[in-house]
């Protein structure tokens, strides 16, 4: 199996591995923390069994496969759109491995190291989707999925702002809310291009397999 086949199957998995393990370390830490009003990184701080920062850094590791296999597919994401992808991969890993502190507490060195971080993970992937857009459009193999990425591009767009809103003058207002579907534009949008790989990748391979079906006469003879 090839790099260009293997590499996006790798990046599907990690997307899907990563949902999972979220979806289940917001069920694992304290009953009572509201996940309204508490960030998933909060959440992490009470998980004691290291699900969400494990998922965490398994999507930071399947996003950067994920930029491997779009440029071993020739997809058109080199220079400034992969340098952000590239941000948003490391970020991602170092958020995971640097925890903020638990609620209540005051913020340490490590804890204000992760959320520049988680700043700049949430800030760069719709960017890098935002330049993509008309890179996919006049892209003949990626232009069918030009406009679904556009509009989680945009969407990733409103959910930074209404993070930045709801964090500073908000008051952290429904800040959980937020951030779970900001993140969840941001791995939708992962999907997509790592599901549109796996469509080019493994459609063109069939396409090009050799289609030997026997004739009438040579079915025949074979069984005579």
């Amino acid at each position: 199996m090839t790099a260009k086949r293997l590499y996006p199957i790798i990046a599907c998995g990690s997307i899907v591995f990563a949902v999972v393990g979220i979806v289940v370390g917001q069920l694992v830490p304290d009953p009572d923390l509201n996940p309204l009003n508490v960030t998933v990184s909060e959440y992490a701080v009470s998980d004691r069994g290291g699900v969400t920062e494990a998922a965490m850094v398994v999507l930071g590791l399947g996003s950067l496969i994920l930029l491997k296999a779009l440029k071993a597919a020739h997809a058109p994401v080199r220079g400034l759109p992969e340098r952000l992808l590239w941000v948003w991969s490391g970020a991602l890993i170092v958020a995971a491995v640097i925890p903020t502190t638990p609620i209540g507490h005051d913020l340490t060195l490590t804890a204000q190291i992760h959320r520049y971080v988680s700043v700049a993970a949430f800030v760069s992937l719709p960017a890098a989707a935002a330049l993509l857009v008309p890179r996919l459009a006049a892209d003949e193999a990626w232009k069918p999925v030009a406009r679904t990425v556009e509009w989680l591009a945009l969407a990733g767009g409103l959910g930074v702002l209404a993070i930045t809103y709801v964090a500073l003058p908000g008051e952290r207002v429904m800040i959980g809310l937020v951030e779970r579907a900001l993140l969840g534009a941001e791995v939708a949008l992962l999907a997509v291009l790592a599901a549109w790989l796996v469509r080019l990748a493994w459609g063109r391979a069939i396409a090009q397999q050799p289609m030997n079906f026997r004739t009438y006469h040579e079915f025949v003879g074979s069984r005579s």
